[in-house]
């Protein structure tokens, strides 16, 4: 966010430490969640990218893991301590609330990236910011927060090492034509009296009656 604030203030600049980036080849992403967003960001990651790809997510089998490419941590903890960055796809409940406290954030390496784009619950964002201030954390780039929209005095403001967006990284055309698409297909399934099918891995919404699960 800097580096294109000063292109579009001064037109140009050169390089400093303070621009310098990091190759995502060799990296190692962390991913919490391998349903269908997790399996695509392991794609373009490792297949498309180079990166050492990781994941922890209890509820999925092993062949979802060996089919993505992806490397199974049999726990959240060990995910936090391999990874270079760690990304968050899975959804909020009474399990996965605060699912990155102060403790996590402790056990992830010096320097390593935060990236949510799930829920904003699932991290404590008083820890997160502490994390940032001390330095331990290199950087986070959030999509979804614990209050919507954000206060006028949100601490993560104006931080060169945080990108903020306001939960808009689902938002593209072929997203809403997609949603449209599963909604009305939900709907036929129902009015047709058909088993209606549940994409979600959530355990809240398995082993109901009437209905077929699928990836």
């Amino acid at each position: 966010p800097s580096l294109i604030s000063v292109m579009q203030t001064e037109g140009w600049t050169w390089p400093e430490p303070r621009w310098l980036g990091r190759d995502i080849a060799g990296m190692t992403l962390g991913i919490v969640g391998l349903g269908r967003i997790g399996r695509a960001l392991a794609q373009m990651a490792g297949a498309g990218f180079g990166a050492r790809v990781l994941a922890f997510d209890p509820h999925q089998p092993q062949e979802i893991f060996d089919r993505a490419g992806v490397k199974r941590c049999e726990t959240l903890g060990s995910l936090l301590e391999q990874s270079d960055a760690i990304s968050l796809h899975t959804v909020l409940n009474d399990q996965t609330r605060h699912l990155i406290g102060k403790r996590e954030l402790g056990r992830m390496k010096p320097g390593a990236l935060l990236i949510n784009v799930s829920r904003g619950e699932l991290v404590d964002e008083a820890s997160l910011i502490q994390a940032l201030d001390t330095g331990h954390l290199g950087g986070a780039g959030l999509d979804v927060y614990v209050r919507e929209p954000l206060p006028r005095d949100f601490a993560l403001f104006n931080r060169p090492n945080v990108i903020l967006l306001p939960h808009l990284t689902f938002w593209t055309a072929e997203a809403m034509a997609r949603l449209e698409e599963e909604t009305y297909a939900r709907i036929a399934e129902l009015v047709e009296g058909r088993p209606v099918t549940i994409r979600s891995r959530d355990p809240r919404l398995q082993d109901q009656s009437g209905a077929v699960y699928g990836d």
